[in-house]
């Protein structure tokens, strides 16, 4: 399957006291098989030290522009060359009037000018620093040479006030650099995601629902936002942050995400269904909050729409992924819905291990038969679903024996 392995990032680390962030962001790469170099500024060490940026990447840290063990002593050349993409973070107000002004008087500052690869920063400093028109004008310079500006956010600051400043979260900045590693291969393709549980109502205040926590439908939306495509992400009830990239539509009920899903399936290229839609729901809900009583109540249910088998039925629609979260015999059951559907491809795990967790492992059944992957962060398996997906769409004729050798 698709990773963004062999793809290398340069992490550029300047004088902050988030820098002590960028030590669980240099993590949290490297366990999505990014290959992380760390490149620090001198006030940088005064936070963090080159030792733990080491630890954690197995690469020695460059903080002189005048490393010897760099060939012609050209560190600057050396790391720019090699990385993918350079990551600065935190970038602090005197880094980016460097960066803006083309100003190259340390390793760090010199390499960024060297580049000729995306340069994403992530500014850091306090709120009135941040809000300073100099500042203000550097980003909009940055933002012209096309430099990705991400965050900053808002919050509680280290100085104790409170504001704009803050640097993005090391989980928002590791999505951001996927974004900017993944192929572009769904760049203007539409991308349909239903995502979360639903929420069937019993009365005013009851209902019938599951424990979907809709984190990996959000993933998948993610991802494919991050592989160019222009998403929109129908989604039930869950406690998640809309992704940024996506148009986000919110629903309750099956019926409401059926009809979501109905209004917005016409121009998608794709559909994944990997909401958690209650199969019943009932008949009639009180207008009232029902009593409780000794006796037994009995609750008459009625099916839901299929949203799914709706979604592949219509002719000339979408490529339709489907999801089968079984608690036994996943091989059996995800065929089955498969064949029953009539959908090219299903991703089948076990519920015990992935309802509400942050990772997962699954496995995609297609014409080509089984492709397991591996127990992995949600949003690294979303890449790889994604991009199993874009290939059996786009590349139909080859795309069944490219995927038995990868997985072999």
């Amino acid at each position: 399957m698709d990773k963004v392995s062999n793809r290398r990032v340069l992490l550029g680390v300047t004088g902050g006291i988030a820098a002590y962030k960028v030590a669980e962001l240099a993590r949290l790469l490297v366990r999505n098989n990014v290959e992380v170099r760390v490149a620090m500024t001198a006030p940088a060490t005064h936070f963090v030290t080159p030792a733990t940026f080491q630890a954690l990447t197995g690469r020695p840290v460059a903080t002189d522009l005048w490393d010897a063990s760099f060939p012609n002593h050209m560190a600057h050349i050396e790391l720019s060359r090699g990385a993918d993409a350079i990551l600065v973070a935190p970038a602090s107000a005197d880094f980016l009037a460097k960066l803006a002004h083309g100003l190259a008087d340390d390793l760090l500052s010199t390499t960024c000018l060297a580049r000729n690869c995306p340069l994403p920063v992530a500014p850091a400093m306090n709120r009135e620093m941040w809000d300073n028109p100099a500042t203000q004008r550097n980003v909009a310079l940055l933002r012209d040479d096309g430099v990705a500006i991400l965050g900053p956010a808002a919050g509680d600051q280290a100085c104790g006030e409170v504001g704009m400043g803050r640097m993005v979260e090391p989980e928002d900045l590791l999505e951001a650099v996927l974004a900017f590693l993944a192929p572009k291969r769904l760049a203007g393709r539409r991308v349909l995601v239903t995502a979360g549980p639903t929420f069937e109502a019993i009365d005013t205040v009851r209902g019938i629902t599951n424990l979907s926590s809709g984190k990996m439908g959000y993933a998948i939306a993610e991802a494919a936002a991050a592989q160019g495509a222009e998403v929109t992400l129908v989604s039930g009830p869950t406690a998640l942050a809309p992704p940024l990239e996506a148009h986000f539509v919110y629903v309750t009920s099956a019926a409401e995400m059926a009809n979501a899903v109905k209004a917005h399936v016409a121009d998608a290229d794709y559909f994944f269904g990997v909401a958690a839609v209650a199969d019943y729901t009932p008949v009639a809900a009180s207008s009232r909050k029902l009593k409780k009583s000794p006796e037994a109540m009995e609750l008459k249910l009625k099916p839901t729409e299929d949203i799914l088998a709706y979604v592949a039925s219509l002719p000339g629609g979408p490529f339709c992924v489907g999801f089968a979260a079984e608690s036994e015999d996943i091989a059996r059951y995800a065929q089955e819905k498969r064949a029953r559907k009539k959908i090219p491809m299903i991703v089948a795990n076990l519920v015990q291990h992935a309802v509400g967790q942050d990772d997962n492992e699954v496995t995609i059944y297609d014409d080509a038969g089984a492709h397991a992957l591996a127990r992995a962060p949600k949003s690294r398996i979303a890449r790889e679903i994604v991009a199993h997906a874009a290939r059996l769409r786009e590349q139909p004729a080859q795309a069944n024996v490219t995927a038995l050798k990868q997985v072999s």
